[in-house]
C-alpha cells in the first residue's frame, strides 16, 4: 500500500515539475528573444560608431568594424558641425543640458515633496481641489502651454532687461536656460506633487502630530521627518523627471536657440545637416552621448523605481 501510494504521489508531482519546467523555458525564451530584439538598435549604433565612414557606406550595418576607430565620437563631442554653424560639436550643448536639467530636478522634486507634504499632512480647506487641479495639470499636451508660456517667458525677459539698466544684473531674467528650468519645473510639477502626495498618504500621520506635541515647526516636520524616509519616491521623481527633461525637443526648440540650445536640439541639426556629407558614424556616436546620461540614471538608480513607486501603493 506504501509503494503504491508513494507512486500515485510522485506522479502528480512529476508532471507539476515537468509543466513548472516549461513554463520557465518559455518565459525565458520569450525574455531573450524581446530582449535581442531590443537591443539590436543600440548594438548597430555602437557598431557603426567604431567604423570608419566609408566602411558604414559600403558594408553590412550588422557587420564587426574591420578597422576600429574612435575618431567618430571624437568629432561628435567636439568637431561635429551643427546644422549650418561652425565645427563645435555637441560639447557646449551637452553641458547646457546639464545646466537645464540639474536645477530643474532638484527644484521640481522638493516642490513636489512640500506640496505633497501640505496636502496630506497640513490639510486645508479645498486641499481636494488644489491637488484635482494640480493632477489635471500632468494630462495637459506641451503643445497647448507653448503660447501662453511663450507670453510669460516674455515679461520675464522685459523684466531682466529693467533690473539690467538699473542694478547692471538681469538675474537670469530672459537667459534661456533659466527660462527652461522655469518651463520644466512648472510643467514637472503637476507629476512630482502627485508622486509624493500618493507617498505621503500612507506615511503615519501619528508621527507629525507626535512631533507637533513637542513643539516642531512646519519646516522642521519636513526636513527631519518626512524627507528622510522619502528617499524611494525621491529616487522615482529623480528619474522620471530626468528623464523627461533630457529628452524633451519641444520646448528646447522653442525657448531656447543657437548656443544656448539643449542636447535634443543639437543633436537634431547635426542629424539633419545639408552641408558636406552625412556621417553617420558621427551621427550614432552622438545619439549614444546623448543617450548616455538618461541611461546611467537608470542604470544607478532603476532597481529602486519600481520599489519606489510600489512604496506607497498600499497604506498600513
Amino acid at each position: 500500500m506504501t509503494a503504491a501510494a508513494d507512486l500515485i504521489t510522485a506522479t502528480p508531482r512529476r508532471e507539476r515539475a515537468r509543466h513548472s519546467l516549461t513554463t520557465r523555458v518559455v518565459i525565458y525564451g520569450l525574455l531573450i528573444f524581446f530582449a535581442f530584439v531590443y537591443l539590436i538598435p543600440l548594438v548597430v549604433m555602437v557598431m557603426t560608431s567604431l567604423k570608419p565612414l566609408d566602411e558604414v557606406t559600403g558594408g553590412n550595418m550588422f557587420a564587426l568594424p574591420h578597422e576600429l576607430t574612435f575618431a567618430p565620437w571624437i568629432d561628435a563631442w567636439g568637431k561635429a558641425r551643427i546644422g549650418v554653424s561652425e565645427t563645435t560639436g555637441i560639447a557646449g550643448y551637452f553641458w547646457n543640458s546639464i545646466k537645464m536639467v540639474v536645477p530643474a530636478v532638484i527644484i521640481s522634486t522638493l516642490l513636489g515633496a512640500l506640496n505633497g507634504y501640505v496636502l496630506t499632512k497640513w490639510r486645508f480647506p479645498g486641499h481636494k481641489l488644489v491637488f484635482g487641479m494640480m493632477l489635471f495639470a500632468c494630462f495637459i499636451p506641451f503643445q497647448s502651454v507653448i503660447i501662453p508660456m511663450a507670453v510669460i517667458l516674455g515679461w520675464f525677459g522685459q523684466f531682466g532687461n529693467t533690473l539690467s539698466d538699473l542694478t547692471g544684473f538681469s538675474f537670469g531674467f530672459g537667459n534661456p536656460t533659466v527660462n527652461l528650468v522655469f518651463v520644466h519645473t512648472v510643467y514637472g510639477l503637476g507629476f512630482t506633487t502627485l508622486f509624493f502626495r500618493n507617498y505621503y498618504e500612507a506615511f503615519p500621520t501619528e508621527l507629525v502630530k507626535a512631533a507637533q506635541i513637542d513643539g516642531a515647526s512646519f519646516f522642521q516636520i519636513f526636513r527631519r521627518i518626512l524627507l528622510p524616509n522619502s528617499a524611494p519616491i525621491i529616487i522615482v521623481t529623480v528619474i522620471y523627471q530626468f528623464t523627461n527633461i533630457w529628452n524633451d525637443f519641444l520646448f528646447g526648440s522653442t525657448f531656447a536657440a543657437g548656443d544656448s540650445s539643449p542636447m535634443t536640439v543639437a543633436l537634431n541639426n547635426i542629424v539633419n545637416t545639408s552641408t558636406g556629407i552625412v556621417e553617420y558614424n558621427v551621427n550614432m556616436a552622438a545619439a549614444i552621448i546623448a543617450a548616455a546620461p538618461t541611461l546611467f540614471v537608470y542604470i544607478v538608480g532603476g532597481r529602486y523605481f519600481v520599489r519606489g513607486l510600489m512604496a506607497g501603493a498600499v497604506k498600513g
